[in-house]
């Protein structure tokens, strides 16, 4: 646990950078040695065909709990493969403890393929409210942080989102269709209009980090699972991004939310888009 009479924030001053030590050994231990060279019987699969998991998946977040939860004695690590193993352990993020958000290879289906875009996410969160977060692109060395109230970073480079160029079309990630239900189908098609680009997402993480970074003006996802969610909406915010929900609301990491609902370059952004997914439903 957090030392008597120590905030969260001195903690983070005084971890954060063992935090990305972890993080990259992670990677260098137990994602990239597998990558491009994975046996059959190293992938399987969840809830169905596009729902995949690997040997680096499970191996990178059992040594990344070991680490953290070594860290920060007394706090909890709510991961993407330990849920799907005990989905009870998900209401970590609704107890009173720290709790390490982990998806150790997000875009599983791109790094079973070979591709290059997935990322390794770690977020620590206290009472619903994630104060730091660690997205980790391990193929390009990238490395984006963020610390609640001290800026987003990438490799050290502070991160602006800016907003859009007038007149543009709106670049918007979306929900791939193979996740999404009869009801948020209707409601993202109202970002099939003129002046928006609609494309299916890749890896949530990244397309986070590309708005945080300019990149992309904004997300439309439709789906609640923290471990994709509270790194990049950080680092989002951060960039002097925002989000918000269906309902007008930002995201809540412990559930509940009106989807499908954004994070954007800027607030208009994020208002514009979610009116028209209140549209289409």
């Amino acid at each position: 646990m957090i030392k008597e009479n120590e905030t969260i924030e001195e903690f983070l001053a005084q971890h954060a950078a063992d935090v990305e030590d972890a993080v990259r050994k992670a990677a260098a231990q137990e994602i990239m040695p597998r990558w491009r060279r994975l046996a059959d019987h190293e992938v399987d699969r969840k809830s169905g065909p596009h729902d995949l998991v690997t040997d680096a998946d499970r191996q990178a977040e059992l040594y990344l709990t070991e680490a953290l939860l070594a860290l920060l004695p007394g706090s909890v690590v709510v991961g993407e493969e330990a849920v799907h193993a005990n989905p009870a352990s998900y209401e970590g993020i609704r107890g009173e403890a720290p709790v390490w958000i982990i998806d150790p290879v997000d875009g599983t289906r791109q790094f079973v393929h070979g591709d290059t875009g997935f990322c390794t996410l770690v977020a620590l969160a206290l009472g619903g409210v994630v104060h730091a977060s660690w997205t980790f692109a391990p193929v390009h060395e990238e490395l984006a942080t963020a610390v609640r109230g001290q800026g987003a970073f990438l490799d050290g480079v502070r991160l602006h989102a800016g907003s859009p160029d007038p007149g543009s079309d709106l670049r918007v990630a979306t929900s791939h269709p193979d996740f999404t239900t009869d009801d948020q189908k209707r409601s993202l098609l109202g970002l099939w209009t003129d002046g928006v680009a609609p494309r299916s997402c890749g890896s949530a993480g990244l397309e986070y980090l590309a708005v945080a970074r300019g990149e992309s003006d904004a997300t439309a996802f439709c789906w609640e699972a923290a471990w994709d969610h509270a790194a990049g909406l950080l680092l989002v915010e951060e960039a002097g991004g925002t989000h918000l929900t269906r309902a007008g609301e930002p995201f809540r990491i412990t559930g509940g939310n009106d989807l499908p609902f954004t994070a954007a370059r800027d607030e208009a952004t994020a208002r514009r888009v979610t009116g028209l997914l209140s549209a289409g439903a």
